[in-house]
């Protein structure tokens, strides 16, 4: 809808949500490490932009936690404030303690007021959806979203939303970004967390990145779906976490050449513009 961001979506997923399972380790692993800590932060990342109640069945599959721990940690989240359960007691959902804890990390941003009417423009020219995402571990999530006036597509990429860091083109476009060590020190925890499909991931990350270095973008048709067709942008701003800039439309409406005459181009300025109102270089 134009005018305002786009907090909710419906059509495919964003990330499968069964299979996502919150890192106990973190990045690096170094340092002191408290467990219990890493447990109880572990149940509440299982929670997506998706759900609004989650059984113990399903908390536990998506944390790796064993049941006699998960009960423990889910009694106590629920003392604190951060899950209140279903009348029949049998689920739980995100309460206001963690909103609170979320409103107060974006009141330390101004990231999305500046970014969304930039991309709100970008949208509406682009007949796309455009998304704003910055790095969590090892995925990527999607802080700000607005559809253009006549986006064809409707994807589940609103606000909330996470993809892999390592799979995703907005994750390859914030990769790409990065100064060197950053970036291999990030693809070291990949290849250690998917050494199946390690070979697979660094073959279309370095393609990825050679794009972002000689055109600024980097581009996906049929990705991840045939209907898809994603371009992104890296977006380092001033003292906030590393970003990406994508459009999101369909594979029918935006061809290659499109995308390389006009749409990249005009992402790639938007990019520039939204660093250069955040006074960053």
């Amino acid at each position: 809808m134009k005018g305002h961001s786009a907090r909710a979506a419906t059509g495919p997923r964003a990330t499968s949500t069964s299979a996502r399972r919150p890192s106990l380790r973190g990045d690096d692993g170094a340092g002191p490490f408290i467990e219990p800590l890493a447990r109880a932060l572990a149940v509440l990342a299982a929670f997506t932009a998706q759900d609004v109640w989650l059984g113990n069945r399903e908390i536990a599959l998506r944390t790796g936690l064993a049941a006699p721990t998960l009960s423990r940690l889910l009694r106590t989240l629920r003392a604190l404030g951060y899950l209140h359960p279903s009348e029949d007691q049998r689920k739980v959902r995100l309460a206001a303690g963690v909103m609170a804890l979320g409103y107060a990390a974006i009141a330390h941003s101004d990231v999305q007021s500046i970014a969304l009417p930039t991309m709100q423009k970008l949208a509406d020219e682009s007949r796309t959806r455009v998304v704003l995402a910055s790095r969590d571990r090892l995925e990527v999530v999607v802080i700000e979203s607005c559809n253009g006036d006549a986006a064809s597509l409707t994807v589940n990429l609103g606000v909330g939303a996470r993809l892999a860091l390592a799979n995703s083109p907005i994750g390859w476009a914030l990769l790409g970004g990065l100064p060197d060590v950053e970036r291999f020190y990030l693809l070291d925890n990949i290849e250690r967390r998917f050494p199946r499909d390690w070979s697979y991931l660094r073959r279309r990350f370095g393609d990825a990145v050679f794009q972002v270095q000689q055109r600024g973008f980097c581009m996906a048709l049929g990705e991840p779906a045939p209907e898809f067709c994603i371009l992104a942008a890296p977006l380092m701003l001033g003292g906030e976490t590393p970003m990406a800039l994508a459009c999101i439309g369909t594979s029918a409406g935006i061809s290659k050449a499109r995308i390389e005459r006009d749409l990249g181009p005009r992402l790639v300025a938007a990019a520039q513009h939204l660093q250069d109102a955040s006074g960053s270089a």
